[in-house]
């Protein structure tokens, strides 16, 4: 979940490091620190809470220096103090960590059986008490950064600095991303590609278990057998206004707003030159054999596939099983060698998505990743990878890469029903010219913004509220309660209609806006239904849905949000577009920040 850099330049390292950590700071932002090498003396810098903070603390109290390590923090051993901040220093060694090391307090009490004394809560301290121990014994840097990784089990991505070694970092990956950038006569260290934009497009991507040693001149890489290994060096798309906010306030809203443009390009990746076939590129999988699928993902990418459930049984006849990836492993589910599971995340980083692929891939059956980050660990240890080309999301809050995931989920879908037979070559085109019109229908559900600011005024004045859907609009209505409490600390929980009154209209008053998602579909009577029951008991409804069930049922609604009409299937990945609007505006009228809401981080890369 933590971000790390570092650096071996020709220039200032601290100014570098203060920028890319920047770029980094989605992935956390408890506290912030960095460390220098200067003149051969080791110097850093921490700060508790936001990178501004430290940027703060670094103009009263520069660090010189031409090589350097930084950390942006998402706690998870000890509270955001200085202490507990990174980089973790003990004499000679300094280190940043992304990950946890589970026998930290086995080794901890071994250290301090042995003089070592703690300054911190920390699991890291323990990795550079530990190489620090074995420098002490007489061990070089990369001596003792490998007995050090050898006693480690757990899950890490670090990165040493050492005192008197202006020409040396060590980096090395267990269970989290690293990437290793090249420069003219320079070497980056990044948690991923993003961090190094503005430095470099030529990335290394470390691999489990690897261990690189580092300088401007060169680049050695070691596997987890100890062997000398050479890794791809690739030349990366990277722009760096990819990941600047432009004339936005904020990540969000420039993300929400990029969503045509994404979309018809993740669009535009699956067809053929004509526009009325699809052809997934290089997609090598036939789903003719396959009767079951297994949906595997966490948080929004986990409701993208609830969402798909409803396309891949309906349009393609195919069952699905679906489970939040925390849970899936440790159900140990049998799991037939035939069949199909897919797993889906933003990064192709989250740890639990991560082990629920290595589950399916130890019981050896198929797998499909579906990620945003190509060169990402999921994407390479699936059997098949399918890219939803939403561009870098940066705001904790996923927008645009969920209504991606939707998009690539929905021609998975046609492409399974294509292959079992259940629809024919003019039904794939019917499906596929449909599909062709949300870009258009998206910007036209933008358009909408300013009435949907005016609501969310409303809204932020409450403390509570539910959020409603039949169909493929129930997972929607858990992904808007999921948007508005994330970003605006609103409670609010998402139901299927039909359950309101199985429990949850207990708490319906005057006081519990009831937002319903509910398109003029073949189960929008029922839904109307069930939000008249909300409205008999003074409850307030925000209904979404499209002009003809506006005309029908919009009587006694506190507000209602018109929307284009678009076919029935693809109603969810059109009304995600106000539903973010709603809980982006809701948290800007509250104040929170909406980039980086409380205790959260973008890439879960822990368990």
């Amino acid at each position: 979940m933590c971000g790390i850099v570092g650096i071996l330049g020709n220039h200032e390292a601290s100014p570098i490091l203060l920028d890319a950590l920047k770029r980094l700071e989605y992935r956390g932002y408890d506290s912030s620190g960095i460390a220098t090498i200067n003149d051969g003396v080791l110097e850093r810098r921490r700060e508790i809470g936001k990178l501004v903070n430290l940027a703060d603390k670094l103009v009263h109290k520069p660090l010189k220096g031409k090589i350097g390590i930084g950390h942006t923090r998402w706690a998870t051993h000890g509270s955001p103090t200085v202490a507990n901040a990174h980089p973790q220093k003990t004499g000679k060694v300094a280190v940043v960590h992304n990950g946890i090391i589970e026998n930290f307090k086995k080794l901890r009490d071994e250290l301090i059986s042995d003089g070592a004394v703690f300054q911190s809560e920390t699991d890291t301290e323990t990795v550079a008490q530990l190489c620090m121990s074995f420098i002490n014994n007489g061990d070089n840097p990369a001596i003792a950064a490998k007995k050090t990784l050898d006693r480690l089990e757990g899950a890490y991505a670090l990165c040493f600095l050492f005192h008197d070694n202006d020409n040396l970092l060590i980096a090395a990956r267990k269970g989290s991303p690293l990437a290793i950038g090249h420069g003219n006569g320079e070497m980056f260290v990044g948690s991923d590609a993003i961090a190094l934009a503005p430095m470099t497009n030529q990335v290394t991507y470390l691999e489990e278990g690897d261990l690189a040693l580092i300088t401007r001149e060169s680049l050695e890489i070691f596997d987890i057998d100890g062997r000398a290994i050479e890794r791809n060096r690739q030349t990366l798309d990277l722009n760096a206004q990819n990941v600047a906010k432009g004339n936005y306030k904020h990540f969000m809203a420039k993300e929400i707003a990029e969503q045509p443009s994404v979309l018809a390009d993740a669009i535009q990746q699956n067809l053929n030159s004509t526009r009325n076939k699809l052809e997934i590129s290089n997609l090598e999988l036939d789903f003719s054999s396959i009767n079951r699928i297994t949906l595997v993902a966490c948080g929004t990418a986990f409701l993208a596939c609830n969402v798909a459930k409803y396309w891949f049984e309906k349009i393609a006849r195919i069952s699905i099983d679906l489970d939040v990836a925390s849970e899936f492993r440790y159900r140990e589910p049998p799991v037939e060698k035939n069949n199909l599971a897919i797993v889906v995340s933003q990064s192709g980083e989250t740890a639990d998505t991560l082990a629920a692929l290595r589950y399916c891939n130890k019981n050896k059956m198929k797998t499909l990743g579906i990620v945003n980050v190509d060169e990402s660990t999921i994407s390479r240890e699936a059997s098949l990878a399918l890219q939803i080309h939403a561009g870098p999301e940066i705001g904790v809050a996923s927008t645009k890469a969920f209504t991606c995931q939707l998009t690539t989920l929905y021609f998975l879908a046609i492409k399974a029903a294509k292959d079992k037979g259940n629809i024919n070559s003019k039904q794939e085109a019917k499906l596929i010219k449909s599909i062709l019109q949300l870009p258009s229908m998206i910007v036209d559900a933008l358009s909408l913004e300013a009435e949907i600011k005016q609501t969310a005024q409303d809204l932020s004045k409450a403390s509570n509220a539910i959020f409603l859907g039949r169909g493929a609009m129930y997972p929607l209505a858990s992904e808007g309660a999921l948007k508005l409490k994330e970003i605006s600390y609103i409670h609010a929980e998402g139901y299927a209609s039909g359950e309101l009154k199985h429990g949850p209209i207990a708490l319906v008053d005057e006081n519990m806006p009831v937002v319903v998602l509910a398109p003029r579909d073949e189960l929008f009577e029922k839904t109307v239904s069930n939000m008249h029951e909300v409205m008999a008991r003074g409850g307030k409804v925000l209904l979404i849905t499209d002009a003809e069930g506006a005309d029908e049922a919009q009587d006694g609604t506190w507000k209602t949000i018109i929307m284009p009409k678009i076919p029935n299937d693809l109603a969810p990945i059109l009304y995600s577009i106000p539903v973010q609007l709603l809980a982006y505006h809701t948290a800007v009228y509250k104040g929170t920040d909406v980039d980086q809401p409380r205790n959260l981080a973008k890439s879960v890369t822990v368990e």
